[in-house]
């Protein structure tokens, strides 16, 4: 066999090998995800186990002191995901090479092609799931400090996306759309609108109970209820980078919403709440009881004002919602402004200590 053919070979089986260990690491590590490592392993053990029949002789070609290749790759990555990409592209082309390789017939009957072309297959899939899950992780990293929810009935007539766009000027990390009264169809173009001008400001946007103007207008995220569709089911219908809250008042709906896919838990109502009088008030307590429970974000929410939100905060609260806090004020963006401000108090205040 030439020997510039088990070079190539031995370039490639450490490139999958590198590359597959780096994907590996990625979704153990940074995603703590037991299933996605897994098959990431056992894909790279499999390969180089593959490969591995030239015994010593792939490690007797290898000349890393005269190949020419060395010290010309350019870089540009600036991130995690596109270092995930880079690599699972690097495996993906290395795939292709030991593949066509093996279609020559002093090969042909050490590796099979089909095997090679498979894993390439396999992998498509597995870095649109490594990329689609660390996309959600980010997502839910910026569930944090002030929640506005958008609720069309505290409103009234001022315009949603005005509203909106004057909380995001005012410091909001999150927003929410929330309606009981417009059509689907009228409720969709307001989401549409909501959802660019959230990416815009690189805001989280997330629609209350119904799925599919969250898969419609390409939200961030759904929150939904105790009441409303299952969370297995919501989770099988989204795509995967989506993230999924869930409103709940006890600990033990907190750990089931967590073991059942939640990306976040909100606890309420933490105060009386004149958007919603008939909640059941649950206090700072449980919100510290909650938290304690479960490592997904918990949101306080239920008559959150100026006054109270730094005690939400100093109870473990990752972020604070509000309504009326900031709707029914004359200058929306000034009111949300000082609620983060306050938020950003306790936060300094909790360091201190």
């Amino acid at each position: 066999m030439p020997r510039q053919t088990l070079r190539i070979i031995d370039a490639n089986c450490n490139r999958i090998g590198e590359g597959l260990r780096f994907l590996e690491d990625v979704a153990r590590f940074l995603l703590n995800d037991a299933d996605l490592s897994h098959q990431l392993k056992a894909m790279r053990h499999n390969l180089i186990k593959s490969m591995s029949r030239f015994g010593p002789a792939l490690m007797t070609e290898r000349n890393s002191e005269t190949d020419v290749g060395i010290g010309t790759e350019i870089s540009h990555r600036q991130d995690i995901q596109s270092l995930v990409t880079a690599n699972a592209r690097r495996v993906e082309e290395a795939l292709r090479a030991v593949e066509e390789l093996s279609k020559l017939p002093e090969l042909s009957s050490t590796l099979h092609s089909k095997g090679f072309e498979t894993a390439r297959f396999n992998l498509y899939t597995l870095q649109r799931e490594l990329l689609s899950r660390l996309m959600r992780q980010q997502k839910i990293k910026q569930l944090t400090r002030l929640y506005v929810i958008i609720d069309t009935e505290t409103l009234d007539f001022k315009g949603e996306l005005d509203a909106a766009r004057k909380t995001i000027k005012g410091g909001a990390k999150v927003i929410q759309l929330r309606d009981k009264k417009y059509s689907k169809g009228e409720l969709l173009s307001i989401a549409q609108k909501l959802v660019d001008l959230c990416h815009k400001y690189n805001v989280l946007f997330i629609v209350n109970d119904y799925l599919d103007i969250t898969l419609a207008s390409e939200a961030d995220g759904i929150h939904i209820g105790q009441e409303d569709l299952p969370l297995s089911v919501i989770r099988k219908e989204l795509p995967i980078d989506k993230v999924i809250g869930l409103s709940t008042n006890t600990v033990t709906q907190a750990r089931k919403a967590e073991s059942e896919g939640a990306d976040y838990v909100a606890v309420s109502s933490i105060f009386p709440s004149s958007t919603k009088p008939e909640a059941t008030v649950v206090g700072l307590e449980r919100l510290r009881r909650i938290k304690k429970a479960v490592s997904v974000p918990v949101v306080a929410l239920g008559g959150i004002n100026r006054q109270n939100i730094r005690e939400v905060i100093k109870a473990g609260a990752d972020a604070a919602a509000v309504i009326s806090a900031v709707l029914n004020q004359k200058d929306i963006a000034s009111a949300t402004r000082r609620l983060v401000k306050e938020i950003e108090k306790e936060a300094k205040s909790h360091k201190k200590s």
